[in-house]
């Protein structure tokens, strides 16, 4: 069984994948050594182990890893089962390169685009020849939110919920029309810009608010939930192979 060590800006997943199917995902605010361990106690032993992160981590967290399984830690140099076209990949988060990856995975030999609806929306493209050539990164849906409450005077901060009107007729239902609207045709729009450029294009949605915008795009797209957490798998087993 392969170990998923997944930690995003505000929550840290641990999944576990046996021959490529997830069996296990847990979701941690402040996943620290002790609760890594019992984990890892419970549900392992582990072959094999991935770290992704994109922000700063408990170094314990790479220790116990480290000591319980043959440790990937996903960086920039770490090997991929694509050719990364990007310029700067260094720069490069790993969480877009996994779904990349996980896209690839899902529908090879296809152009594919992966869209992760999270802390920001990203788009990521991949050729039907597993060329990874970048895509684009604008705020997400709580950023939109926190955003106007903070740059206002008076704006409330209110939560994401679904909405599927056109008029507010309050301001809290007019920053949701404004937010989710705005962001539903900014994805629609983006979409259809691909779709002219890449023929047979596959479309994939992820991230945390991936449900609320799948619901509202009622276009031909593909809810992949578990997107970042196939490609990390993906990474892991192309770089666990023997020799």
């Amino acid at each position: 069984m392969n170990l998923i060590l997944d930690i995003g800006n505000t929550l840290q997943k641990l999944a576990v994948f046996r021959n490529k199917q997830l069996v296990l995902k847990e979701t941690f605010h402040d996943l620290d050594g002790e609760r890594l361990s019992t984990f890892i106690t419970r549900h392992g032993p582990f072959r094999s182990a991935i770290l992704s992160s994109v922000t700063n981590h408990p170094a314990i967290l790479e220790k116990v890893l480290h000591d319980t399984s043959r440790l990937t830690v996903f960086t920039p140099e770490t090997p991929v089962p694509l050719k990364n076209m990007y310029l700067t990949p260094e720069t490069l988060g790993n969480d877009r390169l996994a779904a990349a990856v996980g896209a690839l995975s899902l529908f090879p030999g296809r152009n594919v685009l992966s869209i992760d609806a999270g802390s920001c929306i990203t788009f990521d493209m991949v050729t039907d020849n597993a060329e990874y050539l970048g895509g684009a990164i604008s705020p997400g849906i709580r950023m939109r939110f926190e955003a106007l409450h903070t740059f206002t005077g008076k704006l409330p901060l209110i939560e994401p919920a679904d909405f599927h009107g056109l008029v507010g007729r309050s301001t809290r239902d007019s920053i949701l029309s404004g937010v989710i609207n705005g962001i539903t045709e900014e994805i629609r729009g983006v979409i259809a810009l691909y779709q002219q450029r890449y023929n047979a294009l596959a479309i994939l949605i992820t991230g945390g608010d991936h449900e609320l915008l799948h619901n509202n795009l009622k276009i031909n797209i593909f809810a992949a939930p578990n997107l970042v957490l196939t490609g990390l798998n993906e990474i892991l087993d192309y770089n666990d192979q023997p020799g």
